[in-house]
Parts: C-alpha cells; sequence; structure tokens
C-alpha cells in the first residue's frame, strides 16, 4: 500500500475551488462512457475510462500538466482513490486530490440537477 494517498476534497470544496480566483484543477474522470451520458459532470474533465486503459496509459504523462493539480472522480469516490494512488505511485510530482463520494456526492450536495444512479 501506497504511504502517499490522494488529498481529498468535499464536493462543495470542489465548487468553491472551480469557481474561484486560483488556478483550477484538472479533473480527471475514470468513469466509463456510460456513466458520463446519465450523470455528466459540468465542467470540462479528461475521460478516462479504466476500463480502457491501455489505450491512454502510455500517453497519459504527457496528457497531464506537471504544474496544474489534478482531481480525479468516478461514481462514489472508490475507483478515483484507486488511481488517485496509482497517479502518485508514478512519481510524476503530481498534486492529486480525490473527489470523496464523486459525482454521487456532486449530485446531493452541489448541484441536484446531476442525475444520480
Amino acid at each position: 500500500m501506497s504511504l502517499v494517498q490522494p488529498r481529498p476534497i468535499s464536493a462543495p470544496d470542489l465548487q468553491l475551488w472551480l469557481q474561484g480566483d486560483a488556478p483550477s484543477p484538472q479533473v480527471v474522470d475514470v468513469r466509463e462512457a456510460q456513466e458520463l451520458m446519465m450523470a455528466k459532470f459540468p465542467n470540462d474533465v479528461l475521460h478516462l475510462p479504466l476500463s480502457a486503459s491501455s489505450e491512454w496509459i502510455e500517453t497519459l504523462q504527457s496528457r497531464l500538466a506537471p504544474d496544474q493539480p489534478v482531481v480525479v472522480l468516478c461514481h462514489a469516490g472508490v475507483r478515483s482513490h484507486h488511481f488517485g494512488l496509482w497517479l502518485l505511485d508514478q512519481a510524476w510530482g503530481l498534486e492529486v486530490w480525490n473527489l470523496e463520494g464523486g459525482i454521487d456526492a456532486w449530485s446531493t450536495q452541489v448541484d441536484d440537477t446531476v442525475p444520480r444512479y
């Protein structure tokens, strides 16, 4: 198990960050395509479905800005947490955050127009 963990962030805190003056994080959504169709995150995301990792893993480092924090999200925060651990294990020097509760928490705590599933 990795000693370094993704930093947890709540849905309301992420909303404040995205709407604030500080530079916005890069949001990485690891859900499957059908999940995005059901409940889209309202900001731009880098969509990296975990089931298709063989398609993007070789180019991932070049797609992530080293000086921009990364917030990972999924449905409930579990898959994104594991992906965040993997990102940190790559030792690319990224600042990695995990959206606690995932898109479901976003729906219940920030924007109830985002469907729950």
